[in-house]
């Protein structure tokens, strides 16, 4: 597919944010080579797979690279994920040498892309990838709720 919009791919990762297992908060991410082809989607599983890492763009990362034929650089690469990144996603983003993220919904609790810290624009680091912030914002966060909405606990625990 030829090259896409900053929208068109955050609607690509809610689609990916579908298929993430029952239980596991729905973000998706989906990296795009430089033309716009898809490399690579993925949802979040660390409740199905009982693995800490496996947040969505962390995975999409990890198959992109598989397939993209330059090792684990993804130079010229989108990365397009629904909710914004973590300190670890984001620092994976920066050591994969992606060269831009675009996501939806902010994260000011351990959003690392700009709202609580700001790794991937870190001027001590040696790759800064290109962001753009709260592409289809209301949808991606429309997701999330809907999840927290019908997946808490509605008796406080003590």
């Amino acid at each position: 597919m030829g090259l896409r919009d900053d929208e068109e791919m955050i609607r690509v990762a809610l689609e990916a944010a579908t298929a993430a297992p029952a239980g596991d908060v729905p973000v998706g991410a989906v990296v795009f080579a430089a033309d716009g082809t898809e490399l690579a989607r993925a949802a979040n599983s660390r409740e199905a797979t009982g693995d800490p890492t496996a947040h969505a763009e962390i995975l999409a990362l990890r198959e992109a690279a598989r397939v993209h034929g330059d090792g684990w650089r993804l130079e010229g690469a989108t990365l397009a994920v629904t909710l914004e990144p973590c300190t670890m996603c984001a620092g994976a983003i920066v050591l994969a040498r992606v060269g831009r993220v675009v996501f939806g919904a902010w994260e000011p609790k351990t959003g690392a892309v700009g709202s609580l810290w700001d790794v991937v624009r870190d001027r001590r680091l040696t790759h800064r990838p290109e962001v753009r912030a709260g592409v289809l914002e209301r949808e991606c966060a429309g997701v999330l709720e809907e999840f927290f909405r019908t997946h808490r606990d509605p008796v406080p625990r003590l």
